[in-house]
């Protein structure tokens, strides 16, 4: 069986999960929730989890020398939290910080990657699906960073 899945920014990666492979998934999910404020994970940490946001609203951030942290997205409701669980070192490429309560659906890194050892279809179904999220993150913190450092006007010249 063949899935064409397809996450988009805003659109929820359990809503283009099919259903076999969302039951699949929330089998392993705990429900958890976070007040405001809350680091829920630091850049270069050990990333043995990931989330689905439920509700709420979490910044993304990259710590710049001399600058400190800068939120480079901000995520929400039906969002994937955390990719670098998949890829060695396992380590977080960003910061995470809650920006009002947040409630989502938390999974364990290692369960998660043996249920898709297990399950190759679900697998690479979900491998697509956090690859997607990854170009995405990628695009937004490059634009970000270029608004942010770029040189004024470095647009096309005549």
């Amino acid at each position: 069986m063949t899935s064409q899945a397809s996450a988009h920014p805003g659109t929820s990666i359990l809503a283009v999960l099919p259903a076999e492979h969302r039951k699949r998934l929330m089998g392993l999910a705990h429900e958890v929730n976070f007040p405001q404020a809350t680091r829920l994970f630091e850049e270069g940490a050990t990333a043995d989890r990931f989330w689905i946001i439920q509700t709420g609203i979490v910044a993304l951030d990259v710590q710049i020398p001399g600058r400190g942290r800068t939120v480079v997205e901000t995520i929400g409701a039906g969002s994937l939290l955390g990719w670098s669980w998949l890829c060695p070192p396992r380590q977080w490429h960003l910061g995470a910080e809650t920006r009002n309560p947040v409630s989502a659906w938390e999974f364990d890194a290692t369960e998660v990657r043996e249920l898709c050892a297990a399950n190759p279809t679900f697998g690479l179904v979900l491998v697509t699906l956090v690859a997607e999220t990854i170009g995405h993150r990628l695009r937004a913190t490059r634009t970000r960073l270029l608004d942010l450092y770029g040189p004024q006007g470095s647009g096309p010249r005549p």
